[in-house]
């Protein structure tokens, strides 16, 4: 099956800090957890993608939160810069590049501006999170693109497995 990756789980250095949030040698996960990922890299088409980065985003970058996860969308850094078009771009180049693939789920980063899928900091770089989806997934789910996280592996199999 084909699999959009945030590209950053895979271990480039595409964060806003300019690290990366690798499954394979991150120590909060398991072993049993990075052979999942492991057999979901090994085993399926992967494609390598990060919303911000193709949105126009250098590395490293300020870091930024969702102001206003509702339209209008508001994507701001610390700093007060607005970069909502950056994401938006992103979002949009993520939803092509399924489309294009025929590329029916994705692996994001949890908690991501762009990528989160289920909890997202709730813009006031407090390190709060709130329920919500990040730009990107949000736009690959209103699209049909099942979405889920690094904490989510084994539900990620089992979509994989029945489709």
């Amino acid at each position: 099956m084909k699999v959009l990756v945030s590209s950053c789980l895979l271990g480039e250095n595409v964060r806003y800090d300019g690290g990366n949030s690798s499954i394979t040698t991150d120590s909060s996960f398991t072993f049993s957890q990075k052979e999942i990922f492991m057999d979901v890299i090994c085993d399926n088409q992967v494609y390598s993608f990060c919303p911000e980065v193709s949105g126009g985003l250098e590395t490293p970058r300020v870091v930024a939160e969702l102001i206003s996860a509702n339209k209008p969308f508001k994507v701001e850094t610390i700093e007060e810069e607005d970069v909502t078009i950056p994401f938006l771009i992103g979002a949009k180049n993520a939803l092509d590049t399924c489309v294009e693939e025929d590329i029916k789920v994705a692996l994001l980063k949890s908690k991501s501006p762009s990528c989160g899928n289920i909890n997202i900091y709730d813009g006031t770089f407090s390190n709060t999170l709130i329920e919500g989806q990040g730009l990107t997934a949000r736009l690959l789910e209103e699209n049909g693109i099942k979405v889920f996280n690094e904490t989510q592996l084994e539900d990620l199999i089992k979509f994989i497995e029945s489709n």
